[in-house]
C-alpha cells in the first residue's frame, strides 16, 4: 500500500482538484500545439453559425494566434461561463450524445487554452448594441467589461505555454507548426464548403477558401492541381461520396487521403485501407490514393465521444461500413479507371497482385499446378529500366524473346542482341563464389518468380523481393558511412507535397541530405528536387514518388528521432528502385541479381520481411513423382 495513503488511514484523503489544476490536465490532452488551439476555436466558430472565419498566426502560432468569426456571438454571461470546465451549449442531456450535429460538445477547449496562454476574448451577440471583453492569463481573469465590437467573436492568444515551459520545448520550428495550422484550416474547409476560411501567416494571406456550393467544388479548392474523379453511391444506411486520384498518383501512407464522417474530419486506418482495397490489384499494398472520402450515416451509428481531440470515432458496425465503402468505390472506380471488380478475374492487360511464395516445400506442387486466371498473361515492361541501381547495374537489358518488345520510341538497349565474348565470359564463365551465384537460372514464371537449379534442389525467387533486398543493402551501407552519393537532376522537379510536408522537410534538412537528396522549399505547398541518390537515379525510381514516400516516413517519425525510422525510409526507396511483379527479365539481369544477393546479409528476406527464396529439394521432388 502506498505509504502516504497508509499513513492517513481513517482520514479523508480524496478531494476535488482545483479548477486551475484540472484545466492544466485537460490542456495536456486537448492543446498539444498551436494547431490544436486553432482547431478548437475554428470548430467553435463553425458551431456558432459563422459564415466567415479568419485565422491569423505569427511565428507558426508560437507568438500569436487570432481567430475571428461573424457567428452569433455571446452575451456577457455566456462569455464568462465559457471559461468554466464542461460548460457548453451543444448538449444538455445524455441522449444528445447519440445525435451530435456539432463539432464541439465536451466544454473543455476554452478553459484548457486559457490555462496555458494569455487570452483576449471579445464578443458581441447578434442584435445586441455592445460587446464584451475578457482578459485571461494562465486561467485567471485579469480584466472584464463592455467593449465595442462587431457581431461575432474574436479570440486573441499570445505566449502559448508561457507557464508550461516543458511543453513549449516539444514544439517544432515555426514552419512545421504553421504547416499543421494550414492542415487544420484545410480540414475545416472540407467539412464546411459553405463557410469562407482565410489564413494569414505573419501578415500575409496564405489560404483563402471562398464559399463553395458543393463538396466537389470545395475539394478542388483545397486539393488544387490534382485530377480527382468523383464516385458516389449508397449501400444500406451509408451514403458515400469520394473524389479520388488515379492509381498512378497513389502515395505511400494515407497522409494525402482525407476522411470525413458526417462532415467531421476523422483519422481511421481501417477506412483508409478500405479505400485502397477498393482499387483492387492495381494499387500496390501500402499505397493510398490522393483525395477525400465523405461518409454520411445515421449519427446514432457512430460514437464521437472517444478521443479528447475528437480525432477518432467508434462505429456501431465497423465491418459493415468498411464493406460498404469497398463495394461502392470499387463499382465506381471500375467505370472510371478500369479497376478490376473484386472477387473476379482481372481484365485483360491488368496486373494481378504477386502470388505468395509457398513457405513450405509441400506447397510447391499445389502452387506450380495452379492455373493462370484469364488475362493473367505475363506483362512486358513499358520501359526497360535497370534491374539494380549502382555500379553493378546492368542497364537497358535486351527483352526476353517470350515477351512483347517495348514501344519503338524506347531508347536503344545498352547490350547488343548477342553478348560480346568478354561480357559473356564475365557473366557466365567465371567461377561464382557465393550460394546464389552458383544457381543456374532456368526460367521466369508468371513474370514474378525466377526458377533456378542448385546442387541440392529447385529454388524459386521472388524477383521483386530479391532486387529490393540488394538495393536496400547498398543504400544501408552507404548511409551508415554517410556516403550516399547524390546525382543532380538536369532540370529540378517540383513536387506538390502540401504545407505540412514543406515544414517537415525544412526541419529534417540534415537527415534528408544524408539520404542523398537535395530538396528545397518552393512556396508554401511545394518543394523542388535538385538531386537524388545516385544509386537510384539511373533506375525506375521517380524523384517525385520518392519525395512523397519520404514525406510519409518523416510524418510517421514525428515525436521521435528520424534515425529510428531510417531503415523504413531506405526500404521504401529500395522498393521504388527495384523490378516489380510483371517485369520481364532476361538472363543478364537475373545473373546480376543472383550475384548481388551474395553481397547481402539476411538475403533470405526482403526489407519488409517477405521471403526471397523457397527451396524444393531433389529428394522431395523424387518422392512427389514416385521415384
Amino acid at each position: 500500500m502506498n505509504e502516504r495513503v497508509a499513513s492517513r488511514q481513517g482520514e479523508r484523503c480524496i478531494h476535488k482538484l482545483p479548477d486551475a489544476l484540472a484545466n492544466q490536465i485537460a490542456a495536456g490532452e486537448v492543446v498539444e500545439r498551436p494547431a490544436s488551439v486553432v482547431k478548437e476555436l475554428v470548430e467553435n466558430a463553425v458551431d456558432a453559425d459563422a459564415r466567415r472565419i479568419t485565422v491569423e498566426i505569427e511565428q507558426g502560432g508560437l507568438h500569436r494566434i487570432a481567430v475571428t468569426d461573424d457567428g452569433i456571438g455571446m452575451i456577457p454571461e455566456d462569455a464568462e461561463m465559457a471559461l468554466e470546465r464542461h460548460a457548453t451549449s451543444k448538449l444538455s442531456r445524455i441522449e444528445d450524445l447519440e445525435r451530435l450535429g456539432s463539432f464541439g460538445f465536451r466544454g473543455e477547449a476554452i478553459p484548457s487554452i486559457a490555462s496555458v496562454a494569455k487570452v483576449s476574448l471579445v464578443t458581441r451577440a447578434r442584435g445586441k448594441p455592445e460587446g464584451f471583453r475578457i482578459l485571461i492569463e494562465g486561467g485567471r481573469v485579469v480584466e472584464r467589461g463592455p467593449s465595442g465590437a462587431p457581431e461575432g467573436t474574436r479570440f486573441d492568444i499570445t505566449d502559448l505555454f508561457f507557464n508550461v515551459p516543458a511543453r513549449r520545448k516539444f514544439l517544432k520550428a515555426p514552419a512545421t507548426e504553421s504547416a499543421h495550422v494550414g492542415s487544420v484550416i484545410a480540414h475545416a474547409a472540407l467539412a464546411r464548403p459553405g463557410v469562407h476560411f482565410r489564413l494569414l501567416r505573419d501578415g500575409k494571406l496564405a489560404r483563402d477558401y471562398l464559399r463553395a456550393k458543393t463538396r466537389d467544388e470545395r475539394v478542388r479548392q483545397v486539393i488544387d492541381g490534382e485530377d480527382l474523379r468523383e464516385v458516389k453511391g449508397e449501400r444500406g444506411m451509408y451514403r458515400i461520396t469520394a473524389l479520388l486520384s488515379d492509381p498512378a498518383r497513389a502515395r505511400s501512407g494515407a497522409t494525402a487521403l482525407e476522411i470525413l464522417v458526417n462532415d467531421r474530419p476523422v483519422t481511421d486506418r481501417a477506412l483508409a485501407r478500405a479505400v485502397a482495397q477498393a482499387y483492387g490489384s492495381v494499387l500496390p499494398p501500402g499505397r493510398y490514393p490522393i483525395g477525400v472520402l465523405y461518409i454520411d450515416m445515421p449519427p446514432e451509428r457512430v460514437d464521437v465521444n472517444v478521443h479528447p481531440q475528437k480525432a477518432e470515432v467508434r462505429f456501431h458496425d465497423a465491418r459493415e461500413l468498411q464493406g460498404a465503402v469497398i463495394r461502392v468505390l470499387n463499382e465506381g472506380l471500375g467505370r472510371i479507371f478500369s479497376v478490376p471488380a473484386l472477387g473476379l478475374g482481372a481484365p485483360h492487360g491488368s496486373r494481378l497482385p504477386p502470388a505468395p511464395i509457398p513457405s513450405q516445400t509441400n506447397d510447391f506442387f499445389a502452387y506450380a499446378s495452379r492455373e493462370r486466371a484469364p488475362g493473367q498473361e505475363a506483362l512486358p515492361r513499358a520501359h526497360h529500366e535497370p534491374l539494380l541501381a549502382g555500379p553493378r547495374a546492368l542497364h537497358e537489358p535486351v527483352p526476353a524473346p517470350s515477351y512483347a518488345r517495348a514501344p519503338s520510341d524506347e531508347p536503344a538497349p545498352l547490350f547488343p542482341e548477342k553478348p560480346s565474348a568478354d561480357l559473356e565470359g564475365v557473366l557466365f564463365r567465371r567461377e561464382p563464389s557465393g550460394f546464389y551465384g552458383k544457381l543456374r537460372f532456368l526460367a521466369q514464371v508468371q513474370a514474378m518468380f525466377l526458377l533456378c537449379e542448385g546442387d541440392d534442389g529447385i529454388y524459386v525467387l521472388d524477383q521483386h523481393a530479391a532486387a529490393e533486398r540488394v538495393t536496400f543493402h547498398r543504400l544501408s551501407v552507404a548511409f551508415a558511412k554517410r556516403s550516399v552519393a547524390s546525382q543532380r537532376l538536369l532540370v529540378p522537379e517540383i513536387a506538390q507535397v502540401g504545407e505540412h510536408a514543406v515544414g517537415l522537410f525544412v526541419d529534417a534538412a540534415s537527415d534528408v541530405e544524408a539520404l542523398g537528396f537535395e530538396i528545397r522549399a518552393s512556396g508554401d505547398r511545394a518543394v523542388s528536387i535538385h538531386a537524388m541518390p545516385a544509386l537510384l537515379a539511373g533506375g525506375r525510381a521517380k524523384a517525385q514518388e520518392l519525395v512523397h514516400d519520404l514525406f510519409a516516413e518523416l510524418s510517421r517519425s514525428s515525436g521521435r528521432a528520424f534515425a529510428s525510422r531510417v531503415d523504413l525510409v531506405l526500404a521504401t526507396m529500395a522498393c521504388h528502385a527495384s523490378v516489380r511483379a510483371g517485369d520481364a527479365l532476361d538472363p543478364l539481369e537475373v545473373r546480376a541479381l543472383l550475384e548481388g544477393l551474395d553481397e547481402v546479409d539476411f538475403s533470405g528476406h526482403c526489407p519488409h520481411g517477405r521471403p526471397v527464396v523457397t527451396r524444393l529439394t531433389f529428394e522431395e521432388l523424387a518422392r512427389r513423382v514416385g521415384r
